[in-house]
C-alpha cells in the first residue's frame, strides 16, 4: 500500500501539471481597457529585501477577494495570518465571494480592483477580458518562501503553464484538481454494485437504483454544468484529440460530433427514465449534493475533487467516499477509460492597478509556504502545487486515497481544456443544462443550445480567438 501511494504521488506530478504543459494557452489579447503586467508598479512603496521581496510598503493594507466555493476561503486567511506576522503592522483583509464577475468586473472598470483575486467558480471573469490588466507573477516563483527556499524549487513542474497566456505568467493555479464520478463505497458494497465504466453501464445501474427506490444522479441549479463536464470529458476520452481540439477551436457543428450525440442521447434516456432527482433547477447546489452525500437519495455525483471538502459537514457517517474516472460512451474509446481530466485549478491573480500589488504577491508567497500548503491539503483533502505534502494515508480520507489511485492508473493519459473558462461560457451553459436535466430540452435541444453559445463566441469579432494545435 505504501509503495502504491508513492507511485500515485509520482503520477500526481506527472499527470495533473504535465497535462497543462502539453496544452498551454497563448495568444490572448484582452478586450478591456487598461494596461498592465508591470512588476515595477508604482504601488510598491517599500524597500525590497529577503523578507520583503516585492517591496511591500510598511503598515499597508492588502485587499483579497476569494471565491467561496468547494474549498471555502479561510485557507487564504490562514496564509494571511502568517503574512501579517511577517509584515508587522500591515493588515490583510480576506473577503469571500460567490459572484466574482458580478462584484469585481465593475472594480476593474473603475480602476480599483482588489490586490489578490481567486478568479474561480461559475461566475469567473473570462480571462480574455482582463489579461492586459494583470500583473505578471514570475517574481513570486523566483522569491524565497517563508522557509527560506526558492518557491519554484518547491513546486510540481509545469506549475506556471495553466496560468500563462501569450507567454506571460499571470495566474497562479493553486490546487491540483481531477474530475471524476463520486460514490459511497459502503453503499455500493452493501448492494453489490460496481461503478459503471460506460454510459450503457450507467443506464443499467440507474435501473437497479430505481428498483431500490433511489436515483442515479442529482443536480443543483448552480452546478448543472457538472454534467456538461462529465459529458465533455467522456466525449474527449471516446474520440481523443479530434474532439478536444474541435471544442478548443470553436468548430462549427462541434456539438454534433457522434461522441457527444451518443452521450447526450444516453443522458436524455436517464432524464426520461426518472434517474435524476427532480427539481434540481430550483435547488441550491449544496442542498442538492446533500441528497447524495447525506440522504443517499442519489447514488452517483460528477464533480471535481473538491467535493469531499465541500460536503464534509453534510456527509453520512460511514459513507466512505471514493472516486472513479468518468465513463466513456463505448468499451473501445480512443483514450483508455482510466484517462482523467486533471490540472491545476483555483487561479489567483494580482491586478496591475490594485492599490497594493506587492501585498497581493506577498499573500501568494505566504500561501506557497509549507505550513499554509500543508494546512490546505490536510483541511481540504486536496493537494496544492507545493509538492510532497500529502502523506500515503491521504490524511485518512478515502476520497483523497482514491484520487491518488486514479492518477496512478491514468499515468500519462491526462488531459485538460480551457475553452469554456477562457471565453466565459459557463453562465450561458448553465441555462441550457438546467433545462435539459429538467426534461424541457431533449438531446437535440441541448445540442442546439450549446452550439449557439459556441457560435456566439466564434462569430464575435471583438473576441480574440486562441488557436490550439496540440
Amino acid at each position: 500500500m505504501s509503495e502504491t501511494s508513492k507511485i500515485g504521488r509520482r503520477s500526481l506530478l506527472r499527470g495533473s501539471l504535465a497535462a497543462a504543459a502539453v496544452l498551454p494557452l497563448s495568444g490572448v489579447i484582452a478586450s478591456c481597457a487598461g494596461s498592465g503586467s508591470d512588476n515595477n508598479s508604482s504601488q510598491q512603496g517599500g524597500a525590497k529585501s529577503t523578507d520583503n521581496p516585492f517591496g511591500m510598503a510598511d503598515k499597508s493594507t492588502v485587499d483579497a477577494v476569494i471565491f467561496n466555493g468547494g474549498y471555502g476561503y479561510d485557507y487564504v486567511q490562514f496564509a494571511a495570518d502568517f503574512a501579517q506576522k511577517k509584515q508587522a503592522g500591515s493588515t490583510f483583509k480576506v473577503s469571500p465571494s460567490t459572484q466574482i464577475a458580478q462584484q469585481l468586473q465593475p472594480r476593474f472598470v473603475g480602476g480599483n480592483p482588489p490586490d489578490l483575486i481567486d478568479n474561480s467558480g461559475a461566475n469567473q471573469i473570462g480571462f480574455n477580458t482582463i489579461l492586459d490588466q494583470l500583473s505578471t507573477l514570475d517574481d513570486v516563483f523566483e522569491a524565497n518562501n517563508y522557509e527560506g527556499k526558492k518557491i519554484a524549487d518547491t513546486l510540481y513542474p509545469g506549475a506556471k503553464n495553466p496560468g500563462t497566456f501569450d507567454g506571460k505568467f499571470v495566474a497562479m493555479n493553486y490546487v491540483l484538481t481531477l474530475y471524476g464520478i463520486w460514490y459511497s463505497d459502503s453503499l455500493f458494497k452493501a448492494n453489490g454494485w460496481e461503478p459503471p465504466k460506460t454510459y450503457d453501464g450507467l443506464l443499467d445501474l440507474g435501473a437497479k437504483a430505481k428498483a431500490k427506490g433511489k436515483y442515479l444522479f442529482v443536480w443543483g441549479k448552480e452546478a448543472a454544468t457538472y454534467y456538461h463536464t462529465m459529458a465533455v470529458d467522456g466525449a474527449i476520452k471516446e474520440g481523443g484529440d479530434e474532439v478536444r481540439l474541435a471544442l478548443e477551436n470553436l468548430k462549427e457543428n462541434c456539438w454534433s460530433m457522434p461522441q457527444f450525440q451518443g452521450i447526450f442521447k444516453a443522458m436524455e434516456t436517464m432524464v426520461k427514465n426518472g434517474y435524476f432527482v427532480p427539481g434540481g433547477a430550483g435547488t441550491q447546489f449544496t442542498a442538492a449534493q446533500a441528497k447524495w452525500s447525506n440522504d443517499q437519495q442519489a447514488i452517483l455525483y460528477p464533480s471535481g475533487s473538491w467535493i469531499e471538502n465541500e460536503m464534509k459537514k453534510a456527509t453520512k457517517a460511514g459513507f466512505d467516499m471514493k472516486g472513479v474516472p468518468e465513463p466513456t460512451l463505448t468499451e473501445s474509446p480512443k483514450l483508455p477509460y482510466e484517462s482523467l481530466r486533471s490540472a491545476a485549478g483555483e487561479p489567483f491573480i494580482v491586478p496591475a492597478k490594485g492599490k497594493n500589488v506587492a501585498g497581493g504577491k506577498e499573500l501568494l508567497r505566504a500561501m506557497l509556504s509549507k505550513d499554509a500548503a500543508t494546512n490546505f491539503a490536510k483541511t481540504r483533502l486536496a493537494p496544492t502545487i507545493v509538492k510532497g505534502l500529502v502523506p500515503a494515508d491521504g490524511f485518512g480520507s478515502t476520497a483523497l486515497q482514491s484520487q491518488t489511485a486514479m492518477l496512478d492508473a491514468a499515468g500519462t493519459n491526462v488531459f485538460d481544456y480551457q475553452v469554456f473558462g477562457l471565453y466565459g461560457m459557463n453562465t450561458d451553459q448553465l441555462v441550457v443544462w438546467n433545462s435539459f436535466l429538467s426534461g424541457q430540452l431533449d438531446a437535440a435541444g441541448l445540442t442546439k443550445g450549446l452550439q449557439q453559445i459556441t457560435d456566439k463566441v466564434r462569430n464575435d469579432s471583438s473576441v480574440k480567438k486562441i488557436p490550439v494545435t496540440k
